[in-house]
């Protein structure tokens, strides 16, 4: 089994960021406008738009032109690679992200952890 590898490692620098993280979770409810992806958050289009592309690359959402909006959406399937790498440690209970995120910053952080 491939520990890791592209695919994966963008996967997961993309759901590090909180602002990705809130945007996906918008964008479960259904598809939406780049402008009104943006409106909820005190940032420029252009961050947004520099976030969404993080959230593209990864394949997490996909990106369609619609007359003069883009319109982002949710791809459902783009966490299997995740979630088939986190199942070969075995079961586990749902993840929750701001705690798994804060758990790598201590574990990378912290020169004294044993590997």
């Amino acid at each position: 089994m491939r520990s890791s590898g592209p695919d994966l490692d963008r996967l997961f620098a993309a759901l590090a960021d909180p602002t990705r993280r809130a945007i996906l979770t918008m964008l479960l409810e259904d598809d939406m406008a780049v402008t009104d992806v943006a409106a909820p958050f005190a940032m420029s289009l252009a961050a947004v738009s520099k976030h969404l592309a993080i959230l593209a690359d990864a394949g997490l959402i996909s990106q369609e032109k619609r007359g003069r909006l883009k319109w982002c959406k949710l791809e459902p399937g783009s966490l299997h690679v995740a979630t088939t790498w986190m199942q070969g440690f075995g079961q586990f209970d749902p993840v929750d992200l701001d705690d798994f995120e804060r758990f790598l910053q201590n574990e990378l952080s912290d020169p004294t952890s044993s590997s």
